[in-house]
């Protein structure tokens, strides 16, 4: 990195205090990417995932060469698992830090909070795993590459019923402080009503906190269901999972998004077993990058890669693709932050790109909503003692 000299930093500081703009080249060397999703709380097992993903994308793109030459350089910042720590991650990565761009935060509910902050600030906020409904409407900079509950969720469902044609029954389940598994048992719900032989016999309520299910299982399994759908984190959705089992429920369970984690295993280990979940990302997909991806990730955790860490690499990317053609096109050397910030909006939204997630683009309007052809169901198999598990897809 090239030593800016001390009256030049002196100058800048100069221009900043005055609220003159600063020209993003003399800022810094490598390109500032945020990163906010959850490294503590209950969330931080998807927000570990997220990070590992991200850190990957940055170590494969830097190798190929940054940004026609310069590199990204990640700032990861903790948004821990409710929206204070949501909005304290993104105001410092705007104000302090700033970033380009922000990959993040983990949940729904935090996106709600915390991205209005980012919009109003002109950053471009692209979000790997936010699949509630309304998330992109917050404003023109939020973009998204986790498809929307309402893409996802149905195909589970199917997928159940072909397991078993005979199911009537169903009972669902869901976290109702959590803003993500409210918006996805809205559409759990619909979709069951809509399958004129499928009977919705009960809805319960939990919060994530929650580790004793006792009253929510004695009212599910005095339903007698078919199938058991349930929206929930990976702690809370595998108690859950592990209590209806223990009390002898022996039908099919769909979990939602909030299951899409290995780190549900060791929850409610070989219970677990059979749980089918619909993903938006397979590491048996096709395409270059998404193999490239497989087998780095392979090498360093010594198991394929899941869905939130596809995502996180996928956001990751399209910062860098969207900012190679950019810089093309109009320099970004010497550009003012804000300037750039738009431009690299503009950029993301009219782009289309090879992904892991296979090819993707965004709708121009309502915001960033992602354009995703393929999808796929997931059924979790468990070894018999509950020490290893894996997500088996099903042919489509």
């Amino acid at each position: 990195m090239k030593r800016i000299p001390l009256c030049v930093l002196s100058f800048l500081g100069m221009m900043a205090a005055l609220g003159m703009a600063v020209p993003f080249a003399l800022a810094a060397d490598p390109i500032p990417v945020g990163v906010a999703v959850a490294q503590t709380s209950n969330v931080a097992l998807f927000g570990q995932e997220q990070i590992i993903g991200a850190q990957i994308a940055e170590e494969f793109f830097n190798q190929k060469g940054g940004v026609n030459g310069r590199p990204i350089k990640l700032v990861l910042q903790d948004t821990a698992g409710d929206e204070a720590g949501a909005i304290n991650a993104f105001q410092n990565l705007i104000n302090v830090a700033k970033v380009v761009a922000i990959v993040g935060p983990t949940l729904s509910q935090q996106a709600f909070a915390a991205d209005p902050i980012a919009n109003k600030a002109g950053v471009p906020v692209i979000a790997p795993s936010n699949t509630a409904q309304g998330i992109p409407q917050i404003g023109e900079y939020i973009s998204r590459v986790s498809a929307p509950v309402t893409q996802i969720a149905p195909n589970a469902v199917k997928a159940a019923m072909d397991m078993n044609p005979n199911l009537k029954r169903v009972a669902v389940l869901f976290a109702q402080n959590d803003a993500f598994s409210k918006s996805e048992t809205q559409v759990f719900q619909a979709t069951v009503k809509d399958i004129p032989k499928l009977e919705l016999v009960t809805v319960q309520t939990f919060q994530t906190t929650d580790t004793d299910f006792t009253a929510q299982t004695t009212n599910v399994l005095g339903a007698k269901p078919d199938l058991v759908i349930i929206s929930g984190l990976a702690a809370d959705g595998g108690n859950l999972v592990k209590q209806l089992r223990e009390l002898g429920y022996k039908g099919l369970i769909v979990g939602g998004n909030g299951f899409n984690t290995v780190n549900l295993f060791p929850v409610c280990k070989a219970l677990c077993d059979g749980i089918l979940v619909a993903q938006a990302y397979s590491y048996q997909a096709p395409g270059e990058v998404n193999q490239a991806f497989r087998t780095v990730y392979k090498e360093k955790q010594k198991k394929e890669p899941p869905q939130f860490s596809g995502q996180a690499f996928t956001a990751v990317q399209v910062v860098v693709d969207a900012l190679r053609a950019l810089d093309k096109k109009t320099p970004i050397a010497g550009m003012e932050l804000a300037k750039l910030r738009t431009e690299l909006n503009r950029q993301i939204i009219a782009g289309a790109y090879h992904t892991p997630l296979g090819e993707i683009s965004f709708k121009a309007s309502p915001g960033g909503e992602i354009v995703q052809k393929d999808f796929y169901i997931a059924q979790i198999k468990m070894e018999p003692d509950g020490s290893k598990g894996a997500f088996v897809f099903l042919k489509k």
